[in-house]
């Protein structure tokens, strides 16, 4: 049988640890979709490592791969060229090991089932017993702040409360990594602002791996600590970003000079990259 080699590592994101094996290693990737009218050439030639305990955003114009840069990590795409690995292996031998997960645009909750069996849902599936299904629902209800709507329906609910549920499902199953494509962009901006200090302490309470998909420089800024600068199509990475924010920020942190700077980087590197050319 032929050994996979000894995975690089990495530095993670928290300074003063030894470097580990990355949880995504992303080497020339390219992806090409065969449609009617031709290729459509969506990804090219992408390097990217993420370490444990990161949280990276991928940022740039509509339509240049972030989204489908995730869903090849999530296994839901298959790239045309390159290698990718989640946690050591192939990112179907991740997705079968139920190794991350995956937080949509919209919260995809059932109507007719409440908050708690929503959350519930995704370990019914895996075939965990009652009681455990019970116990994790109100843990990770709790852990988004939806303490007492356990009976409610999805329609009781404001949107930024769906998407909530829509967090601790993704969470009910306690995989290490956590896709997030988008899942503020449709709610207005005061509750946005409110669930992106809540994600970032739900991140450092976690310490999970996160990515995230967002059109916002902003927001982008405020929760990551590396953010990653993409091209218009076909998808480049033109830039990779540290964020060395202090972990315990508020929303004030968007009024500092340190906030401002990496902003303004960001913003040069979508200009570079002639996002606004679309």
């Amino acid at each position: 049988m032929t050994q996979n080699p000894a995975p690089k590592l990495v530095e993670p994101a928290a300074s003063g640890r030894q470097s580990v094996a990355p949880v995504i290693d992303i080497q020339g990737l390219s992806l090409t979709f065969q449609t009617a009218d031709g290729p459509v050439y969506a990804l090219s030639d992408v390097d990217l490592s993420v370490a444990p305990g990161d949280f990276v955003s991928f940022i740039g114009p509509s339509g240049c791969g972030k989204t489908t840069l995730m869903r090849v990590i999530a296994d839901l795409e298959k790239p045309t060229a390159g290698e990718v690995s989640v946690n050591g292996v192939s990112p179907e031998a991740a997705r079968l090991a139920r190794a991350y997960g995956y937080v949509f645009q919209a919260p995809a909750l059932y109507a007719w089932r409440t908050v708690e069996r929503n959350v519930m849902l995704p370990l019914e599936i895996m075939g965990m017993g009652k009681d455990e299904r019970r116990r994790r629902a109100a843990e990770y209800l709790d852990l988004v702040n939806l303490k007492g709507f356990e009976k409610k329906f999805p329609w009781q609910l404001s949107g930024g409360m769906q998407q909530r549920v829509s967090i601790a499902r993704a969470l009910s199953f306690e995989p290490d990594l956590l896709l997030m494509d988008e899942p503020f962009g449709a709610l207005d901006e005061i509750t946005r602002d409110h669930l992106n200090e809540q994600l970032l302490r739900l991140w450092e309470r976690t310490g999970k791996t996160v990515i995230f998909v967002t059109h916002s420089i902003p927001e982008a800024v405020f929760l990551s600590s590396r953010i990653v600068v993409m091209s218009p199509r076909p998808g480049r990475i033109i830039d990779v970003i540290d964020c060395n924010l202090p972990p315990d920020r508020t929303l004030d942190a968007r009024e500092t000079p340190e906030f401002l700077e990496i902003a303004h980087r960001v913003r040069d590197g979508l200009r570079a990259g002639h996002s606004y050319d679309d």
